[in-house]
């Protein structure tokens, strides 16, 4: 799969055009830089345009084969001199306002993360050094037309980062699904949960989920519910260093018939629904012998559970208990686990507590 690159290169590169624009007076279509992870990058600029003072150049952010909302967008760099000594990097129109503690970038600065501000710099000094300039005052505006917009598909409104989307990167490049940045993301998340002064967080295997679960708990600020996906082992292993005296799973079936066996990555390439575990757990409350059999040949356990609700059997509340009893096991001392189970349209089938472990 192709690589793409980061908001930060594009940001950069779109700097470094600027600079030699606004230096030699001369438009730049194309520049060439070095990335931590990839020497050489070539990049077509598609916009150079003086303005009174500066000149503002932009880059079409290319994510390769990785499904990014911000795939397209054009991530703008407007360089004027400044009056204050050395590089001030700026963040303009599309470019999110951290609002909330516990992330990366202070609350009231823009959202381009330590990461990508160590990028943007080092191109900007090596395209001074290659110009022959000495080092001067120069004011980097990082503006993104679309970014408003865009960011409402993202995490960042969650994030209480606000007006715009982050600029992220610290080497450069996209990788398609890096579950470095999923897991960083969620990490962020849970952060953020905490500074807000949560003591408890849920854990949701996907948007409906997520949903279902933010009102079952009355989480009216939405920050204290993560989407973790497929990928629930990590934030357990987190939720002890981060001090939470509980985490609540939330789901539907066919994920908790994963965790009632204690298995916490839950992506079908981990393994698939086990129905014969399904079957012999039906056969312990009681469900007719030809159900029984009937369940070791279906395709998904949402088939099993309209199968089950005919002759009134429910499985949802063993389900939650096994995987909350799992999930403490997992979370160790201190912590107590709580498992949530609903249906496809957010009927709640089960909320069962385990208690913390002493």
């Amino acid at each position: 799969m192709r690589n793409g690159f980061a908001t930060s290169a594009c940001a950069a590169a779109a700097a470094s055009a600027a600079i030699r624009t606004l230096m030699t007076n001369h438009e730049t279509r194309e520049v060439v830089i070095d990335l931590p992870a990839l020497r050489g990058v070539r990049f077509e600029i598609f916009r150079c345009e003086k303005n009174q003072g500066g000149v503002l150049c932009g880059v079409i952010k290319d994510a390769g084969d990785d499904p990014d909302v911000t795939n397209g967008l054009e991530i703008q760099a407007l360089v004027e001199h400044g009056s204050e000594a050395g590089i001030t990097l700026l963040g303009g129109a599309g470019v999110g306002v951290v609002t909330l503690p516990g992330l990366p970038v202070d609350v009231g600065e823009p959202a381009i993360n330590p990461g990508p501000r160590r990028l943007i710099r080092k191109i900007v000094q090596d395209t001074l050094k290659e110009l022959s300039a000495e080092e001067t005052n120069l004011r980097i505006t990082i503006i993104v037309p679309e970014g408003e917009k865009t960011a409402q598909q993202t995490m960042n409104p969650k994030l209480g980062i606000i007006g715009g989307i982050s600029i992220l990167g610290t080497d450069g490049l996209v990788r398609p699904y890096s579950l470095p940045t999923f897991r960083a993301s969620i990490y962020y998340e849970m952060n953020v949960a905490r500074e807000a002064g949560y003591t408890s967080i849920a854990l949701a295997t996907g948007k409906r989920s997520a949903a279902y679960l933010r009102t079952h708990l009355n989480d009216a600020r939405g920050l204290g519910v993560v989407d973790v996906g497929d990928e629930l082992g990590y934030p357990i292993k987190q939720a002890q260093k981060f001090g939470f005296t509980q985490v609540t799973l939330g789901g539907m079936i066919g994920k908790f018939s994963k965790l009632a066996q204690g298995r916490f990555q839950t992506h079908v390439q981990e393994g698939e629904v086990n129905f014969e575990f399904l079957a012999e757990l039906a056969a312990e409350h009681h469900a007719p012998r030809e159900i029984c059999e009937r369940i070791l040949t279906a395709r998904t356990a949402h088939q099993i559970q309209g199968w089950l609700s005919e002759v009134n059997i429910r499985l949802e509340p063993e389900l939650a208990r096994r995987a909350a009893r799992h999930a403490a096991k997992e979370l160790g001392g201190g912590i107590s686990a709580r498992a949530v189970i609903f249906s496809l349209d957010g009927e709640l089938l089960a909320d069962e507590i385990h208690e913390a472990v002493k």
